[in-house]
């Protein structure tokens, strides 16, 4: 790899250079580091293991100590501190991420198609892949529960700061409306013994928020129901959750998902988005948005505008963890 400050290119290449994230990617999908880690530090070896071509795997085992995460060792190779990040039980978890078979993995691979995007305003997930990210997951099982991983594990951190974040024990009744497997609705119940609620998603994480349920020894409060957000949700709970799931979609189907919302919880109920702040946020994350599904990481303002248009007025929002708790009223 060129040297950053005095080769060819400078930072501006480091910054631009594809070969190093792909070889990296493709050692965390073949978990390199893991069988590193166990002893099998060979070229030879690994290339048996992991059922890859020995010449090729070769070459990109000696970029990957030209890129700092192996360095050689007198029985293979060795893992630098960097490629230790690789290994499935570090604590940051980065190597799913990066998983090209995974579901965000995969997904990275549209930013080839970052031109068509730019071009055009659609997304760079369908033109790549011919089908749209969601009915993507939804063909792959494996893929599928990938995502709701990923995304348990995103919200895993704030959880708890979001569960302290809101009296939610006063409201009765929650539905968590895209709820995944659960995750935040089972943090929310822990912290407020006395709070019902419902996970409602697709039929794959409604089946694994039910398991879930099950494990926490929560059936008694808590349930999961099968459904899409763009048809009615059930009524009659006070507090209807919408958290991560708005920056997946443009602002059309964002605000038909509000106003599905919005219908549910005429009868006295709240709708809270939980989400990150766009003010100061991440302009990796909203690209990573445009992409993928055409969506968009939003500011309070934008939200308040897309609230209005769903028949939503804006109330108080209060931080928790890394995220905010929107909270937006039925005008009606």
């Amino acid at each position: 790899m060129t040297d950053e400050n005095t080769g060819w290119g400078g930072g501006l290449w480091a910054a631009a250079d594809l070969v190093t994230p792909m070889a990296i990617r493709v050692a965390a999908t073949l978990r390199l580091a893991d069988h590193i880690a166990a002893g099998t530090t060979t070229p030879e070896a690994l290339a048996t293991a992991v059922h890859a071509d020995p010449d090729a795997l070769g070459r990109v085992l000696a970029h990957l100590v030209t890129a700092g995460v192996l360095s050689p060792a007198a029985s293979g190779y060795a893992l630098t501190p960097r490629g230790e990040q690789l290994r499935e039980d570090h604590p940051d978890g980065i190597r799913a991420w990066l998983d090209l078979d995974g579901s965000v993995g995969r997904a990275d691979l549209c930013f080839v198609e970052l031109l068509h995007t730019v071009r055009t305003g659609a997304p760079a997930f369908p033109h790549r892949f011919g089908r749209s990210y969601w009915e993507d997951l939804s063909a792959d099982p494996d893929r599928s529960a990938s995502f709701d991983a990923l995304m348990s594990t995103r919200l895993s951190a704030d959880a708890p700061s979001i569960a302290i974040g809101y009296p939610w024990g006063q409201l009765d009744h929650v539905v968590d409306v895209g709820g995944g497997d659960g995750t935040l609705l089972l943090a929310i119940l822990r912290a407020h013994p006395h709070l019902h609620g419902t996970v409602l998603d697709l039929a794959g994480p409604a089946a694994r928020a039910a398991e879930a349920i099950t494990a926490a020894g929560l059936d008694g409060r808590a349930s999961s129901r099968a459904g899409s957000f763009f048809d009615p949700l059930p009524t009659g709970a006070r507090g209807y959750l919408l958290s991560g799931v708005l920056p997946d979609w443009d602002d059309d189907h964002a605000v038909r998902i509000l106003r599905r919302c919005a219908e549910a919880a005429t009868e006295g109920g709240t709708v809270f988005v939980i989400d990150h702040s766009a003010e100061g946020g991440s302009t990796e994350g909203d690209l990573r948005m445009l992409c993928y599904v055409g969506g968009r990481e939003r500011s309070l303002a934008q939200l308040h505008d897309l609230a209005a248009s769903a028949g939503l007025q804006p109330g108080p929002h209060h931080p928790a963890g890394t995220r905010t708790i929107v909270e937006l009223m039925p005008s009606g």
